[in-house]
């Protein structure tokens, strides 16, 4: 793969880089270069035909030195084992920044729902939990969702937890409906961190959200909460993404109207004749460019033509690392994945307290907790490489390890 396109490796450079900085010998990254557990799954699934169908999944646990694992499972066709590890190794350093008691986790399963009925998408939640069941668990193991899953799909696995455990459990997971233990504003958590990140970003380079021109890359469920938060601010979103094309309007698109229309896959600009490319809603003239689709989206073909002042990246990996490089040395504020996007893991954590202690905080509350949260990690990285004179990204691993790395070596793990 060119230019550091495979996710395990180019996440393992940067951690290797990052313990390096922070003085740790090889033996550290041995450790950490790897999930101390990856578990392969086989999930036959009764298909409404009445045939058998048998799914691959996953679950990956990085490091649980600090405290049990923690991370979405997807449902997604182009899922596979490199990319499940690697994401585990970011939800590591997503707790390390925001200062959760948690180790990464990661899931997913090869699959894709759009192609399946509720039923069978129903009987595949339930059996990717029987799978797993041994390695997951409130205090070992969290789920959550995340690509192309939602609060029902996490319902049904914590039925089937429930039912195998015997008790109700709905510390077991995340990112439930709210009437079955889930948290006030975790739909709209990560949205919301990548806003207040934005809000940070802002004033280091004194740019006034109420007018900044934004583009967004990505219109599912961080994109679409994303524009409506910026939109609410008084920016100006100029143009917006969904799998199928990217619509531009210098003047602000009508974002409401915009999310009244769109379907539950964030699909909008089909509706529209005029759209413009991927490749060229990237290359706007903006102030604040937000990638919040895939991976690799900003690489060395396109960082010279990227016009933002700041880039923050709510999706995850959309800057390869000699992009990032290019960004950077071009003066842009580059915003990394593992620190913009991590209110939703966070929100996480609040709901798996909420849980823990049966008691239940106003929306205020999880709200006024976030923006401390995200606030204080922003801070905490943009210190880190202003005063070490490093890119965000390296800044961010650097906080986000220090914590496992701590935790490891204290436990007597190297």
């Amino acid at each position: 793969m060119s230019e550091n396109l495979n996710v395990l490796t180019s996440t393992q450079a940067i951690i290797h880089e990052a313990l390096n900085k922070l003085g740790y010998d090889e033996a550290m990254y041995e450790l950490l270069k790897e999930p101390l557990r990856m578990l392969q799954v086989r999930i036959p699934v009764r298909m409404d035909d009445g045939s058998t169908k048998v799914y691959t999944g996953f679950r990956a646990q990085h490091n649980d030195a600090v405290g049990p694992t923690k991370g979405g499972v997807r449902f997604h066709p182009g899922v596979y084992e490199d990319e499940v590890k690697a994401l585990s190794m970011w939800m590591t350093l997503k707790c390390g920044i925001v200062d959760l008691p948690y180790g990464g986790g990661k899931g997913g399963v090869i699959c894709d729902p759009r192609e399946m009925s509720m039923g069978e998408l129903e009987r595949l939640s339930r059996g990717y939990v029987r799978a797993v069941s041994q390695i997951v668990g409130p205090t070992k193991d969290i789920p959550a969702p995340d690509v192309m899953t939602n609060a029902q799909i996490m319902a049904w696995m914590m039925d089937e937890y429930s039912l195998m455990d015997e008790f109700n459990s709905p510390n077991f997971i995340t990112g439930k409906p709210l009437v079955l233990g889930g948290s006030q504003g975790r739909d709209r958590a990560t949205a919301q961190g990548v806003t207040i990140v934005i809000e940070e970003a802002a004033k280091k380079r004194g740019i006034n959200i109420r007018g900044a021109r934004v583009v967004i890359q990505g219109f599912g469920n961080a994109g679409s909460f994303l524009a409506k938060f910026m939109h609410d601010l008084g920016a100006k979103v100029i143009g917006i993404s969904d799998a199928y094309g990217a619509l531009h309007d210098p003047n602000g698109l009508d974002i409401d109207y915009l999310l009244d229309r769109r379907d539950s896959f964030g699909t909008v600009t089909t509706l529209f004749e005029n759209t413009i490319s991927n490749k060229e809603l990237l290359e706007l003239d903006c102030d604040i460019l937000v990638p919040a689709a895939i991976e690799n989206q900003i690489t060395a073909d396109n960082a010279h033509e990227i016009k933002a002042n700041i880039v923050v990246e709510a999706a995850n990996g959309p800057t390869t690392a000699e992009a990032t490089k290019i960004l950077t040395e071009r003066g842009i504020l580059l915003v990394p994945d593992v620190l913009a996007s991590a209110g939703g893991v966070t929100v996480s954590y609040f709901e798996w307290v909420q849980n823990n202690q049966g008691y239940y905080w106003t929306k205020e509350e999880v709200e006024e907790r976030l923006i401390k949260k995200m606030v204080d990690a922003f801070d905490n990285v943009y210190t880190t490489a202003t005063t070490r004179n490093i890119d965000m990204r390296l800044a961010a691993y650097m906080v986000g390890v220090r914590r496992t790395a701590e935790a490891s070596r204290f436990r007597g793990w190297v």
